[in-house]
Order: C-alpha cells, then sequence, then structure tokens
C-alpha cells in the first residue's frame, strides 16, 4: 500500500541533525543517476528532476516556480514527489512537497555548513525574507546553539516581519551586516548580485542558496575569487546555474577552483580559520531522493 505522507504529520517526527547525517550517508552510496529537465516561459519554470541511488530507490519531483504567485498571495512554488522502491520499482510513497523542499533546501546548507563554518560561529546573516529563510533559522539553529540571527531583505517590511516571529534582528545596511557576521546565507531570487566580495571577512562561511537558473547569481566575481568553493553535486551546479556557470564561461574561475561536492565528503573541511569558504547549494533530484527517504523512514518509525 502506497503512504501519503502530508506535511504537519511527517515534519513532526523529523531533526536537522539527523537529516543531515542521513544526506551523509546517502553521498557514501554509489553516485546517483540525475537527470532535469527544464522548461521557461518568461520568469516561470518548469524544473522535473529525477534521481536513481543503487540502495535507496527512486524520486521524481516536479516544480512549477511562478515568481508572479506572490502578488496573489499563492506560493511560487508547487510540484508533487513520489518514491519509488530500489528493488523493484514499485510506488512507494507519496510525500509532500513543501515538506520534502523545505528540509532539503536548508538541510543541503546545513550539511556543509556542519563542515565548514567555524565551530564559535554565533553571527548568521540570512539575506532574504522568505520561506526558505524561515527554515534557514530553524536549521542553523540547531547546529549552532546560541546564535544569533540578523535578517536583511530588499523589502524591509517583510525582514521586520520575520524578525518578529522569530526573534531575529533586523539589518539596515547590507555592507555592515556582512562585515560582522561570521556566516552569510543568501536566499533571493536575485538575478544580479548584491553580495560583494570586498565585504567578506577572513574565517566567514558563505551559504548562496537563491540562484537556480543560467541567469541568477547572488555573489560577485570577487567574492568568488577570494572563497575556497564547495558545491552539493558538480553536475547539476558548474553548468546550468548562473551563479557557477557564468563565471566559468567567462573564465573568472575554472573548475578546477572547486576544491569538491558532497561526493568528496573528506574533503569538506578548513584550510586554515581564515579561509572564506563558499558553498553553492543548486539542490538536485538526489537530494530530494535522500531526504524523501529520510522522511519516509522516520514516518514508519
Amino acid at each position: 500500500m502506497t503512504l501519503i505522507i502530508p506535511f504537519d504529520a511527517g515534519e513532526a517526527r523529523l531533526d536537522w541533525l539527523g537529516l543531515t547525517d542521513a544526506l551523509a550517508a546517502g553521498h557514501r552510496l554509489p553516485r546517483a543517476e540525475i537527470a532535469d529537465t527544464f522548461l521557461y516561459r518568461g520568469k516561470d519554470t518548469l524544473l522535473n528532476r529525477a534521481a536513481w541511488i543503487d540502495g535507496l530507490g527512486i524520486a521524481v519531483k516536479s516544480a512549477t516556480i511562478f515568481p508572479g504567485n506572490a502578488g496573489a498571495g499563492q506560493p511560487t512554488v508547487n510540484g508533487g514527489v513520489t518514491l519509488y522502491r530500489d528493488g523493484d520499482g514499485m510506488l512507494e510513497a507519496l510525500v509532500d512537497f513543501h515538506l520534502v523542499t523545505k528540509w532539503k533546501t536548508a538541510g543541503d546548507s546545513l550539511l556543509a555548513a556542519r563542515r565548514l563554518a567555524r565551530a564559535d560561529s554565533r553571527d548568521i546573516l540570512i539575506i532574504g525574507a522568505g520561506t526558505v529563510a524561515r527554515s534557514l533559522i530553524a536549521a542553523y539553529g540547531a547546529a549552532f546553539p546560541g546564535a544569533r540571527f540578523t535578517i536583511w531583505n530588499r523589502t524591509r517590511s517583510n525582514a521586520v516581519a520575520l524578525a518578529d516571529a522569530t526573534g531575529a534582528s533586523v539589518a539596515d545596511d547590507l555592507e555592515r551586516a556582512v562585515r560582522a557576521a561570521d556566516i552569510v546565507t543568501s536566499a533571493t531570487m536575485a538575478t544580479t548580485p548584491h553580495l560583494l566580495g570586498d565585504w567578506l571577512q577572513p574565517g566567514q562561511h558563505i551559504d548562496l542558496i537563491g540562484a537556480y537558473r543560467p541567469d541568477m547569481r547572488e555573489a560577485d566575481d570577487t567574492a568568488l575569487r577570494r572563497s575556497r568553493i564547495f558545491v552539493d553535486n558538480r553536475i547539476t551546479v558548474c553548468h546550468h546555474i548562473g551563479e557557477l556557470k557564468t563565471p566559468l564561461a567567462q573564465g573568472v574561475i575554472t573548475e578546477s577552483d572547486l576544491v569538491a561536492d558532497y561526493y568528496d565528503l573528506d574533503a569538506f573541511q578548513r584550510g586554515s580559520d581564515d579561509d572564506i569558504t563558499l558553498f553553492k547549494n543548486g539542490g538536485g533530484a538526489h537530494l530530494d531522493l535522500m531526504t524523501a527517504r529520510y522522511i519516509l523512514d522516520r514516518y514508519r518509525a
């Protein structure tokens, strides 16, 4: 019988550190077979992602990203996730799309931060004030107890609303906030960089989440040049997402500047306390599969 896992019932059994451990374990298995297709209509996107990991199973995730929905009070991202058994390909579960997306997105970044950010990191700046930003407060708070969160957003009222709901503070000067942070995590829909490399400080960890299209970037060329760069998956990030696709094409960086992806987890470490580490969260169906499997396992338990 196919399980249907709704958002609230599924989330009640999850924890952030447990998820990152499951993601790490998933990357010890054979490398995922991944197929992504993108369809565009203006600013709207249909993203189909499928992954098959030997020993873990198959997941298919379809996502529609319609930025204009926000003006009508509707979610900008919708879709569905199906999980199939590894041994016989039978449909095993239908997992709430938003549950998988929420935990996969923030968990992807948290796994990198647990390995790359300094253990004494306490001041965390979140750029953006949407749904992902709220998840980041919960996720980073689990790994960095006592962290102080600051929110900056182009529309200040949105930052204030999120700060009021979470106990964070609001930054009015982005440059000053970046310079003061131990960790900077950005989750915006920006197409031109707002995070400048000249602002970065030794020892910081930078987490870039927002860009998912070839025409999107959150950090400038200087930020990339000054950082040790890590990605979740070279295949799904380097030549599909503008954050790295554009600077690679322009010769700003080369693929040899990418230290590692998650299939080389042992390389996810600082060279020194003064290193600036930069992680590009590109997502990918393999992470949806690992997350959906973790959700299903916890739900059954």
